[in-house]
């Protein structure tokens, strides 16, 4: 009687779960296999398939578009998601303190968040503008010089790295989650034993936040080797392709030169970056991610 119970409520799970499974499926799997094969042939759309084995990859190795792009991608996320992760983490540890006021200031960092993303990035373009910008104002009302930010080649990929601090706030609400687990008898146990606020980070905080660092740092570096929307919308990869990122380009094979073949194996090849990546970080948090232990 128990095993036909549990088959009955194993088999309306599975046809309950089934309507994710087909999304899954047909949104998914379905695409990413297609986006393999297509990788292994010239493909233009107007036009069946055609299958040329390895080229695309040979194309891809000899591109130096591509190579600009990997650039200008690696770039953006060595540098952009430690600042980022540093920046919330700040915050995090400055809104954890029971201050009074401390609620309005948890959502002031975070209203950015809710911001339409479109509207950011219009916010953005008139605070970064060379001749009216707020960025510039602000620099002749110190007395300094004007800069060009997104139209200078040297400038640009720091602006749209000085941007993403406009986001943080979500990085920081993650790290403060995180704080408010670690158990307060640690920090008085530590302060029995002499620790002064540095030890006490040093040796209890970043420890117990080492998994949400991980996680912050995996999704930080997914989301970033995917750059595209704010690029697209506020440089198209200029000046002189400083801020061309990899999936801008990708975009552009395939939606502009309708290489979907040479598309397609451009976007395995940043599945395998970003694959071999994760488990660089996951192999290597052995030695530094402590997870508690009850």
């Amino acid at each position: 009687m128990r095993s036909k119970l549990s088959y009955k409520e194993a088999l309306w799970g599975y046809i309950f779960a089934s309507p994710w499974f087909l999304g899954f499926f047909a949104f998914t799997i379905y695409p990413i296999l297609m986006g393999i094969y297509y990788s292994f042939t010239e493909y233009n759309v107007l036009n069946p398939p055609i299958w040329t084995g390895v080229t695309n990859y040979v194309e891809f190795s000899r591109d130096p578009l591509v190579k600009i792009s990997l650039y200008n991608t690696l770039y953006y996320t060595f540098i952009g998601v430690p600042l980022w992760l540093l920046m919330g983490l700040v915050l995090a540890l400055l809104v954890h303190k029971p201050l009074k006021g401390v609620g309005f200031y948890r959502t002031i960092f975070y209203i950015p968040n809710i911001v339409p993303f479109i509207a950011s990035v219009m916010i953005w373009l008139w605070i970064l503008n060379p001749m009216y910008g707020l960025a510039n104002i602000l620099l002749r009302t110190l007395g300094l010089t004007p800069l060009g930010w997104l139209g200078n080649e040297k400038l640009s990929k720091p602006s749209l790295i000085f941007m993403g601090f406009w986001g943080v706030g979500g990085t920081m609400l993650i790290f403060l989650a995180g704080l408010n687990d670690i158990p307060a008898q640690l920090y008085e146990a530590a302060k029995i034993d002499g620790a002064n606020s540095f030890q006490q980070f040093r040796y209890i905080t970043l420890p117990m936040l080492s998994p949400v660092i991980l996680f912050n740092l995996i999704t930080g570096i997914i989301g970033t080797s995917q750059v595209f929307a704010s690029v697209y919308i506020m440089t198209k990869g200029g000046p002189n392709n400083s801020t061309l990122m990899y999936v801008l380009y990708l975009y552009d094979n395939a939606f502009r030169y309708f290489k979907m073949g040479y598309a397609s194996a451009m976007g395995v090849v940043l599945f395998l970056i970003i694959l071999l990546l994760t488990i660089l970080l996951l192999k290597s948090s052995q030695g530094w991610v402590h997870y508690e232990r009850l």
